[in-house]
């Protein structure tokens, strides 16, 4: 990767790192499209291993307001649909998985954007679950499913809830991806190495997030995550 792309890189992180810790969601769906364009290959390992640290320290941040019945059956639906998102990358062919991330992308921004007003049962718990350990196994992007389930809940509430179903899910799939040897250490080591951008990033959120517009600031990441995922689909 030359050093231009390693600065759009890091920057991008940095920015979806503080969007992420300020509302709840957002890290995939700038990182994905832009890590797909710059190199396909990134995608999902330095995806999901980028957002460990952040959902750990969001998790604990906000640990108080964590829906643990909710994280429960989440947590274990996705676990249960890990191997079948395994499968799923293994149907992409390499050359392509720019456009399937795109296509997931902008699916899941128009569903969340359309989706409406609701309050979750077990059925929306196992359903976002079961999507998320599907797609987020695939191509790193997750997040949608479980923000729409939270998405009319508290704020801290939807942060802290989908920060600890990520991580659980983003350890399981990062082992089972390598187990099968469809993980390169190269893009942990690059995870690694951008850690300080994703903290200046956490930092940042953790001074805004409880007065943020959430709703704006949800509505800003979807708007991106459409254009970014448009780009993909299209090859620009």
């Amino acid at each position: 990767m030359s050093t231009e792309a390693l600065v759009v890189l890091a920057v991008t992180v940095a920015v979806a790192a503080f969007v992420q810790g300020s509302s709840g969601l957002g890290f995939a769906l700038i990182v994905a499209p832009v890590a797909g364009i710059l190199d396909p290959g990134l995608l999902p390992v330095f995806v999901l291993a980028a957002m460990i640290p952040l959902n750990l320290y969001v998790a604990w941040r906000e640990r108080a307001s964590i829906d643990l019945r909710g994280a429960g059956w989440i947590t274990a639906a996705r676990l249960a649909a890990t191997p079948a998102g395994l499968a799923l990358l293994w149907l992409i062919p390499d050359r392509s998985i720019g456009l399937f991330v795109g296509i997931a992308t902008v699916l899941a921004a128009v569903v969340s954007l359309a989706a409406p007003a609701f309050t979750p049962g077990r059925a929306a718990y196992l359903g976002a679950g079961v999507v998320t350990g599907l797609t987020e196994t695939a191509t790193g992007v997750g997040g949608p499913p479980l923000a729409l389930v939270y998405q009319h809940r508290p704020p801290a509430e939807l942060r802290s809830t989908v920060a600890a179903c990520f991580l659980v899910g983003e350890v399981a799939s990062l082992g089972l991806l390598f187990a099968t040897g469809e993980g390169e250490p190269g893009h942990l080591g690059l995870a690694a190495a951008l850690l300080p951008v994703i903290a200046v990033g956490a930092w940042l959120s953790r001074l805004v997030h409880h007065r943020l517009d959430a709703r704006r600031m949800r509505l800003c990441v979807l708007a991106f995550a459409l254009v970014s995922g448009l780009v993909l689909m299209l090859g620009l």
